[in-house]
């Protein structure tokens, strides 16, 4: 071969090697650049090929979050600290946060990003603010208040909020009642005729997103017979609103003639519910008996325990035992996960406090799949160990407590803690 022939052979021989080992390189950079869970798990049973890291702890009642694809994550507190109570946090390339800032002088629960803002609640109200390219917020000192004079009582006051995609946001009103009694948890205290509460409580309100200053006369009640929800999100694959109800309690206390403390422990379930407007989930003239399978007139309206509900009051999609508190809702729609888990729902337990003297439960999150955005098999726990002993959960003195649900642009599962403000994220790794 001619010497002028053989340098350019040679030279594009050295260019290529050249870029294959740069490609190695930056392949075997990219490969290192991700979440890496703790060792332990932070402290999480799990299944096999998924690990977890704590994200942050933040010293305060982390209620629900979102994150951004850049990598930031706003909390929304129960209580506001130092006047702040929103929390923005930065990640780092192996999963860890810290504190950027702060925003929102007011307490609450419910905070989601849609269409270029960040919606978050107070009690009371709901508030938006406006986001740049990088979805962070331009002034967070002049949010829009869109919806104003929500009731709250002293229970069940919790404001939970999402939003569909014609232009809608959906809020949770909570009422100030167990079951609508005369004398609310009283011995044998009847219900009031009609239940007047229900009127602007015990259900979910749809407001428009763009409007200042709405209330209750501009929403529209969506759906009624609701005692609380806290846990609530949007299904994409069919296009509806999903709940998750927190049910009755005080079964043997107020009706101890009908019910011993094992049943009141045990009933009534803790219900997902699929919404269409118009809907009746029955509170407080039934519950669903989840052991009977069946909808049971409320005691407090003439029910002996056997005797069915009206057939106008909606079945739940799913019925979980009772009194576990869930506080979360997600509709998991990443590729991270296996197959198995793509459109199923995650649900975030809190725990039980009145199932004494039998042992509490929850304080974990379960897996419920899902199938053409209809539920499709049972429910599984799916991150366990919260509470950090099978004792502590059993006395109902949890470390840490499940609440906010949130999916990461990566598809990983972002945790929040209401105890002491712990953030996990789960993660799973692909073989």
């Amino acid at each position: 071969m001619k010497k002028s022939v053989l340098i350019p052979v040679l030279l594009s021989a050295m260019v290529f090697i050249a870029l294959y080992s740069f490609k190695d390189i930056s392949n075997s950079h990219l490969k290192g650049n991700g979440p890496i869970p703790d060792a332990d798990n932070a402290g999480l049973k799990l299944p096999e090929g998924f690990g977890a890291l704590k994200v942050a702890e933040l010293g305060a009642k982390a209620r629900h979050l979102v994150v951004t694809p850049q990598g930031d994550i706003y909390v929304k507190l129960a209580r506001s600290k130092e006047e702040k109570g929103i929390i923005v946090l930065h990640e780092s390339s192996d999963g860890k946060a810290q504190v950027t800032g702060g925003f929102g002088n007011y307490g609450g629960t419910g905070i989601y990003l849609k269409d270029g803002y960040l919606y978050a609640s107070s009690n009371q109200e709901v508030f938006r603010y406006k986001l740049d390219a990088q979805n962070k917020v331009i002034d967070p000192n002049k949010p829009e208040k869109i919806i104003t004079g929500l009731k709250a009582g002293r229970q069940h006051e919790t404001k939970s909020l999402v939003l569909d995609n014609n232009g809608n946001v959906y809020v949770n009103i909570g009422v100030n009642s167990n079951s609508c009694q005369e004398q609310d948890r009283g011995l044998r205290s009847p219900g009031i005729e009609g239940c007047p509460l229900l009127d602007s409580m015990a259900g979910i309100w749809q407001f428009k997103a763009k409007e200042l200053n709405q209330s209750y006369g501009q929403g529209v009640r969506f759906a009624t017979g609701l005692r609380n929800v806290v846990g609530l999100d949007w299904n994409q694959q069919n296009n509806q609103l999903f709940v998750m109800q927190h049910g009755r309690d005080n079964l043997n206390s107020s009706w101890p003639e009908l019910y011993n403390e094992k049943e009141s422990a045990e009933v009534p379930a803790e219900c997902l519910y699929a919404l269409k407007q118009g809907d009746n989930a029955g509170w407080p003239f039934m519950y669903y008996d989840q052991i009977q399978h069946k909808k049971i007139v409320a005691p407090e309206y003439g029910g002996d325990k056997k005797k069915e509900a009206d057939s106008k009051f909606i079945d739940p999609a799913v019925a979980f035992p009772g009194h576990m508190a869930p506080n979360g809702l997600l509709f998991y729609t990443g590729n991270m996960f296996p197959e198995k888990y793509k459109n199923g729902a995650f649900i975030a337990f809190h725990g039980s406090w009145n199932r004494a003297p039998e042992p509490q439960k929850g304080y974990f999150v379960v897996f419920q799949p899902f199938k053409d955005g209809k539920p499709s098999g049972d429910w599984e726990v799916f991150a366990d160990n919260f509470a950090g002993t099978p004792e502590k959960a059993a006395a109902g003195r949890a470390d840490h407590r499940p609440c906010g649900l949130a999916q990461g642009s990566d598809g990983s599962l972002y945790v929040t803690d209401d105890v002491k403000g712990a953030i996990y994220r789960i993660v799973y790794n692909k073989k």
